[in-house]
């Protein structure tokens, strides 16, 4: 069985990162693409919501939280993120706590959203204001972008700016724009890593799957702006090269290279993985995996290029220039075929629904497949359905 060792490593990280909420220090609740870096630079401990929603979702509890949520009026059509952390706040449980040995969820000072990936996350996010009485800041750049114009720009960069005196007040910490331009250039660091990482995918065999990632990927969305994201980046990188030239990869013999687009399936990582690998086929690229891997970031227009990366990012753009990005990445990856995650309770990120794969298969000759499921709600997915699908799509394109 093929393993990356570094995932040691990644449980000790995340270890610490988790135990640092038990030491006193002021908390901010950030959505995953939003702006850690300003948030840092003033000394807040940053704890993500989302995160927690994938945790319900990979082991298996989101189910358990849910009806708490609709019960206060959330839609179960809506994202299982949303519904399944607002059940286990409501319900006052957590595997959270018991994975980490955290005391308690972390209470928030000040709460920052970024509406960039859907506009869930403001109702989200204010649901806490209101439960912890604090405040809640949003950066809410224009949607659906063909491009992402100096105007574009200036408006998110002036939203970041207007941020500033609230977080001053919360963290009672002057803003220190050459700390913004530190904290920015280790994500720059970490982003780029990262990046590196998942191309070295590229190669045949792939030592990496997009399953992989999806774990490994827990330092540039939690850590984004710190030492250890770059520091663990870089081993993990050093590890998979090695692997490269000892031509070690998940499968031996690919028969088919694979990208997944949309969010991942949580609770069923493992199935879909060893369903892949049993049909030879290797997952190597993925949307949601690429969607941290940043860089716009420059420290000397710390503002600009912060808007720009959290602007510029897949899930906020049109369905053109979606389709220029995916051809792209399907040329990298030498990919074969592309599967559409049309995930139930995120519509915001299944791409399956307005022709894009028929236009990905016109363009590139690559034959697409659409799977139903979700990200955390485990009744809208069919083991048995999927298994069919899949091995039939992977027959399709050998």
């Amino acid at each position: 069985m093929y393993k990356i060792e570094t995932t040691k490593l990644l449980k000790e990280i995340m270890q610490n990162y988790f135990s640092e909420f038990n030491n006193g220090h002021k908390v901010a609740w950030c959505s995953s693409a939003g702006p850690s870096e300003l948030l840092r630079a003033f000394g807040f401990k940053i704890y993500f919501p989302e995160n927690h929603g994938a945790l319900l979702g990979a082991t298996r509890t989101a189910g358990d939280y849910i009806p708490a949520a609709t019960k206060l009026g959330y839609s179960s059509d809506i994202c299982s993120y949303l519904t399944a952390d607002i059940g286990s706040y409501l319900t006052k449980t957590s595997p959270l706590l018991s994975h980490y040995g955290l005391k308690e969820i972390p209470k928030p000072d000040i709460i920052v959203y970024n509406t960039n990936q859907c506009r869930e996350i403001q109702d989200w996010f204010s649901f806490y204001g209101e439960e912890f009485n604090c405040p809640v800041l949003g950066i809410e750049p224009p949607r659906y972008l063909n491009e992402v114009t100096k105007i574009d720009i200036e408006n998110v960069s002036n939203q970041f700016k207007n941020m500033i005196p609230v977080c001053e007040t919360i963290s009672k910490t002057k803003f220190d724009l050459d700390l913004f331009k530190q904290t920015l250039g280790h994500s720059k660091d970490a982003a780029l890593l990262w990046k590196q990482v998942l191309e070295t995918a590229k190669f045949s065999p792939a030592p990496i799957s997009f399953f992989d990632s999806t774990i490994h990927m827990g330092p540039i969305v939690v850590l984004r702006g710190t030492v250890e994201a770059t520091k663990y980046y870089s081993s993990l990188l050093n590890e998979l090269k090695e692997n490269i030239e000892n031509k070690q990869g998940i499968i031996d013999t690919e028969s088919c290279r694979i990208y997944w687009d949309g969010m991942p399936i949580w609770g069923k990582l493992k199935y879909l993985s060893n369903l892949f690998i049993k049909n030879k086929a290797a997952v190597v690229a993925s949307t949601y995996c690429n969607s941290w891997a940043f860089d716009e970031f420059d420290v000397d227009h710390p503002f600009e290029s912060s808007a720009l990366a959290y602007t510029k990012i897949f899930i906020n753009r049109s369905e053109k220039a979606k389709l220029e990005m995916l051809v792209n990445l399907v040329q990298k990856f030498n990919i074969d075929g592309m599967i559409f995650h049309e995930a139930k309770t995120c519509f915001n990120n299944s791409n399956g629904s307005f022709g894009l794969p028929l236009r990905l298969k016109e363009k590139t000759g690559v034959e697409t497949l659409v799977i139903e499921g979700d990200l955390c709600d485990l009744r809208f997915f069919s083991e048995g359905q999927t298994t069919t699908k899949i091995e039939t799509f992977i027959e399709q394109i050998i």
